[in-house]
């Protein structure tokens, strides 16, 4: 090949070679690991792995002297301030109402500002008592107001849907986007699940560029051990530029995670906690072969000891017209030692809280044989009587063809 091309060819290299000059590093400079000697008794810092550096002359007859790696001396954790490595987070107690408590977690080197009372209209108005539940709901309306973008998160599909069907009747630009169903996703407001939020942060989804806030319902759902990881690393890839809203009745250490999302985002998080009701929690008692409910606990929580003697009296009244004052077991109609007839306290109570407009209710029993017979006999009532006489005055709004159609009044079911 050489012949082909001419011997000056090759030439060019040997000529650069030898043109190179080393250059002399200073010895402050030079790591005390090894040390070249060379010919002319100069020092070379041989590097790391003490390799001979090929001399002006071309050949490797450097020396080369390997010296011992100086040793690390280990730091006891004594001699370590640990709480240089932990967050850096102050909480502030914030002046509040009665029956309320009111914490800040913020950054250690940052000032507590007291919050600024509003300027100009609410965004939403409740004619109640707020509790610390509508801050997502007034979250949701301040977004909107802005024209900003907000996501309602939920932990199950079906809570996301009863979300999703509350929220459209306030608002009406709300989205849902779950596993199974997708309904409007360019919404102003989306509900979804959070598996489905921490998918759109993996995809980098250019909806979370628009959003604002985003709302975590049953924020507790982050200690189970196999599903919590989703609302950690949700709560991990979210940017720090976005608000936040966490709405548990069950979380423990709320502080302790108040502190953690104040060093993850490095923004002031609040704590706002309250046993007030909205609802009047009220307890009652029917017993079992009565014709009445008794109040033993009232709103205030008061203890109603007379009421509760009254109840105690009627169930062993109808236990000794049983047979027994003990023992025997209660059939499905309500009533101890069976055979007995009439309607069950299922019925008498269903009956009662329709008349008296307290309904929902639910009916909890620990038979499936039970549930089935309390729903044949709550059957034969019937609550639509309104509905279905809208539905037959509608008729008048039809097609002569479509009147004919024959159709039972809801009249016709009342007397059968």
């Amino acid at each position: 090949m050489a012949d082909a091309f001419g011997d000056g060819l090759f030439s060019v290299f040997d000529d650069e070679q030898q043109t190179t000059t080393s250059k002399k590093i200073p010895a402050s400079l030079t790591p005390d690991i090894g040390k070249v000697v060379g010919k002319n008794d100069t020092e070379k810092g041989a590097g790391p792995s003490a390799r001979a550096k090929r001399g002006p002359d071309g050949d490797f007859g450097d020396d080369v002297v390997f010296e011992k790696k100086p040793r690390h001396e280990a730091v006891s954790a004594n001699d370590l301030n640990l709480a240089e490595f932990m967050p850096q987070v102050k909480v502030e107690q914030v002046e509040t109402v009665e029956g309320c408590s009111h914490e800040v977690a913020l950054p250690a080197s940052d000032e507590y500002k007291p919050l600024k009372p509003r300027v100009g209209k609410a965004a939403k108005e409740y004619p109640f008592i707020l509790d610390p539940t509508v801050c997502a709901e007034y979250a949701i309306a301040l977004a909107l107001r802005e024209k900003q973008r907000v996501i309602f998160t939920s932990p199950i599909k079906a809570l996301s849907n009863q979300k999703y069907r509350e929220m459209y009747e306030e608002f009406q630009d709300v989205g849902l986007m779950t596993g199974d169903v997708t309904i409007n996703p360019t919404a102003s407001c989306l509900v979804m699940t959070t598996e489905i939020l921490r998918s759109m942060l993996y995809r980098g989804s250019e909806i979370m560029r628009e959003v604002a806030w985003v709302v975590f319902d049953e924020i507790h759902y982050m200690r189970d051990a196999e599903r919590g990881v989703v609302w950690e690393e949700t709560i991990i890839l979210l940017p720090d530029n976005v608000h936040y809203v966490f709405l548990s009745a069950t979380i423990p250490n709320a502080k302790q995670f108040a502190e953690w999302i104040c060093h993850l985002h490095k923004q002031p998080c609040h704590v706002v906690y309250t046993d007030y009701r909205p609802t009047p929690l009220q307890h009652y008692i029917f017993p079992a072969g009565g014709d009445g409910l008794h109040l033993v606990v009232d709103e205030n929580g008061d203890f109603r000891e007379d009421n509760f003697n009254t109840a105690m009296q009627v169930l062993r009244d109808t236990g000794d017209s049983g047979g027994s004052s003990g023992g025997g077991k209660w059939d499905p109609r309500g009533r101890k030692g069976g055979g007995t007839k009439g309607p069950s306290s299922v019925f008498k109570i269903v009956k009662m809280i329709m008349e008296r407009n307290f309904q929902p209710v639910i009916i909890f029993s620990f038979s499936k044989k039970e549930c089935e017979a309390y729903a044949l006999q709550v059957a034969k009532l019937d609550f639509n009587r309104v509905s279905g006489q809208c539905l037959w005055n509608g008729r008048a709004v039809l097609e002569s063809g479509d009147q004919l159609v024959p159709k039972h009044k809801p009249t016709d079911r009342v007397q059968k």
